[in-house]
This record gives C-alpha cells, sequence and structure tokens, in this order.
C-alpha cells in the first residue's frame, strides 16, 4: 500500500540526511536486543516544572568545545514539508498522516544542532532538544519510536528515490527517567547508511542524539548532562 505522509517520521535532522543520501556510515549494526517498551528509571522529578523556552533550550545544545577537536557544526537547514511515501510499513503511513508537522516532532519548544566529524569518513551527530509535560514527551516519542520499530524492514520512496529501510530497537542506556534507542539502515544506489538514534527524557526535557553510532555512544551523557544543569 502507498500513501502519501510527511516526513514527520523522520526523528532528527540526521535522518532526513540519510533519507537523502548525505549520511554514510559502515559501522555495523548492534545487535542487542531489548525489550518492547522504552526503559523507565526513577520518578518524573520535573514532571510539574514549566517547559522551557526555545532560547533556553538553545543554550543548553552542545557546542564544538563540548565534542572536542574535529566537530565541525553545520548551518541549520530549513525545515522540510517535502512528501514522501512510505511502502509496507502501515504504523508509519498513520504517523505521518496525523502529524501536524514535517520534519521534527510535535512540540512547541525545541532547538537542533548538527555536526560534521573529521575523524572519520562522512560522519555526523545531531542533537535535539524539546520541552513540554513529563507525559507529552513520553507520549509523543513513544509513539513515533513505536511505529518505527514496528516495521523491520519497508520503503520510503522520495521523488524518483526509493530507498529500503530497515529499523532495530537497541538497549538504551540507563540514563534520565525514560530511554529509547533505535538503529536504522538505509540502502540507496549500492550505498548503505546506518543511524543510531537515542532518545532520553529527563522530567520535562527530551535529549535526542542521532547519527553515526560510535559518536551517539560517545556523546549522549554529555548532552543529557548539559540539557539538565546548562542555565
Amino acid at each position: 500500500m502507498r500513501r502519501s505522509t510527511t516526513t514527520a517520521l523522520a526523528l532528527s535532522a540526521l535522518t532526513v540526511l540519510a533519507l537523502t543520501g548525505c549520511s554514510r556510515s559502515t559501522e555495523p549494526a548492534d545487535t542487542s536486543a531489548a525489550s518492547s517498551a522504552p526503559a523507565h528509571r526513577g520518578g518524573n522529578s520535573a514532571s510539574t516544572s514549566a517547559p522551557l523556552s526555545s532560547a533556553k533550550l538553545n543554550k543548553r545544545l552542545l557546542n564544538e568545545s563540548d565534542l572536542g577537536e574535529g566537530y565541525t557544526r553545520k548551518p541549520q537547514a530549513t525545515d522540510r514539508h517535502d512528501d514522501v511515501t512510505v511502502i509496507g510499513c502501515p504504523a508509519l503511513e498513520k504517523l505521518g498522516s496525523d502529524a501536524a508537522t514535517g520534519a521534527t516532532l510535535d512540540f512547541t519548544r525545541k532547538a537542533k544542532a548538527s555536526f560534521t566529524y573529521a575523524g572519520s569518513t562522512n560522519s555526523e551527530v545531531s542533537e535535539e532538544l524539546y520541552s513540554d509535560s513529563a507525559t507529552k514527551l513520553s507520549n509523543g516519542i513513544g509513539k513515533v519510536f513505536n511505529a518505527m520499530v514496528s516495521c523491520p524492514s519497508y520503503q520510503v520512496a522520495s521523488g524518483s528515490t526509493v530507498i529500503d529501510m530497515g529499523t532495530q530497537k537497541t538497549v538504551a542506556p540507563d540514563l534520565g527517567d525514560e530511554q529509547w534507542s533505535q538503529l536504522l539502515t538505509y540502502s540507496a544506489g549500492g550505498q548503505r547508511s546506518v543511524v543510531k538514534q537515542t532518545a532520553v527524557r529527563t522530567g520535562n526535557i527530551l535529549v535526542i542524539v542521532s547519527g553515526s553510532p560510535g559518536l551517539v555512544d560517545a556523546h549522549l551523557d554529555k548532552a543529557l548532562t548539559k540539557a539538565r544543569t546548562a542555565h
């Protein structure tokens, strides 16, 4: 079944880049097993706090000095609202048709940053911060992740390009109040890309780090720490 949807199925800017063939990683997929539900830890200590503004979230994003030598921040791309076609994954088709926005999660308070890393060919890492009530953050990110991992393989068509997709849930690190993690594999034109996405909710802040699997693992902890403690 084919159905036109928005790119809301893409959790992050890195995913959109991968869909257009701009981010390529040859790292092997993580074959770790994971449960079907997000991991939970601790309570919703900040669930009643007022959401942070986008300006405050922007100050809590990682920067080049946080990441270390070899990282260059990419110019912020304009949000894309191009229609794509999901083939063979009803959950993603439904998600796209119900989504209120095109390229990002439907939270008004957000901030993004993307970086390239010179230490490995075409490696990139992206961070997104969102703020809302704990319940809205949990339900919003959970719905997207559940839809994506419900289809181990499917296709996405954008214009004349058809991309073979693979999604695999992976074990999320024991950080924050809730965690989600997955590997996305893109194959098109004889090239294969692997992007890891890990999301952590801590109170009324949601942190999503995406990109080359090794870079995501290396920088997730510091992204979460800065998101919670920066002023």
